[in-house]
């Protein structure tokens, strides 16, 4: 069994700060004996506006934001899933928000691009997002091999459209990471239910590592971080504030289980 952890954090404008309190959240998950930890959607950035990211976004491969992650990586000797860093595209005017996955060694394992962009009016309230304003789309889901097991990559809204997991499912996952800064009304409505469902559905454990609280841009995001194993049982979570939550990814259990109740072999209808 592999131990993994999801990180809380309230990042805010301010660059600096945030990799600060991702360094001392990274130390905590570390001292749990996490040989993954997860970080949350735009960790080391949140701004007041969309553009905004504009101004700390980096080439892949260097930038201080992906060296920080790497040095970490490196010092911890631990695999880290770097929520989202705005990356430029070559010949683009928009960014990809893209979740990297450095090893031990700090190399950069895996790249995913987040695919499903959050252009929504929150209903009920004068809350309005358009994501794809500043964010290019990616379009090619990503597993990759980690300590914990084979891992399938998706960020925050992409919870919502459960054919991705169902591709990741295809390439071999037996987890999912969820990288989020979800909204509090939304989150209150749905965000423990739809990482159970991803669960269940595809007997796959989910590690989901959220913002939490009151930003700068006036936003509030739902927290809530938690890590449900793949029957659907929720074996550690942060309701609120920063932190760190951690639990042991059983991926012999999870072979009794896909083999006792094969439901992902009974499916009739493919994509």
């Amino acid at each position: 069994m592999t131990t993994v952890a999801a990180i809380q954090m309230t990042s805010s404008a301010d660059t600096s700060g945030n990799l600060a309190e991702a360094g001392r959240l990274l130390g905590q998950a570390r001292s749990h004996g996490a040989q993954v930890a997860v970080l949350p959607e735009n960790f080391a950035f949140m701004g007041v506006s969309e553009s905004d990211k504009f101004t700390i976004a980096e080439d892949e491969g260097r930038g201080p934001i992906q060296e920080f992650v790497a040095s970490k990586a490196r010092e911890m000797r631990m695999w880290i899933v770097a929520g989202t860093i705005p990356l430029r595209i070559e010949g683009q005017p928009r960014l990809a928000a893209a979740s990297l996955v450095f090893d031990e060694q700090g190399r950069c394992a895996a790249r995913y691009d987040k695919i499903h962009l959050f252009d929504v009016e929150i209903p009920g309230r004068e809350e309005r997002y358009q994501e794809s304003s500043s964010v290019r789309p990616g379009n090619e889901p990503v597993c990759v091999d980690t300590p914990a097991g084979r891992l399938g990559l998706a960020v925050c809204y992409d919870l919502r459209f459960p054919e991705l997991f169902r591709r990741l499912l295809e390439m071999g996952a037996q987890w999912f990471c969820l990288p989020s800064a979800f909204t509090a009304p939304t989150g209150r409505a749905h965000w423990e239910i739809l990482l159970r469902a991803r669960a269940i559905e595809n007997l796959c454990h989910v590690v989901a590592s959220a913002q939490s609280g009151f930003h700068q841009n006036g936003r509030e995001t739902h927290g809530d971080s938690m890590i449900v194993d793949c029957w659907g049982r929720v074996l550690a979570r942060l309701p609120r504030g920063t932190g760190v939550v951690a639990a042991e990814i059983d991926l012999v259990r999870q072979r009794e289980v896909r083999q006792n109740f094969p439901s992902i072999t009974h499916r009739r209808l493919q994509a």
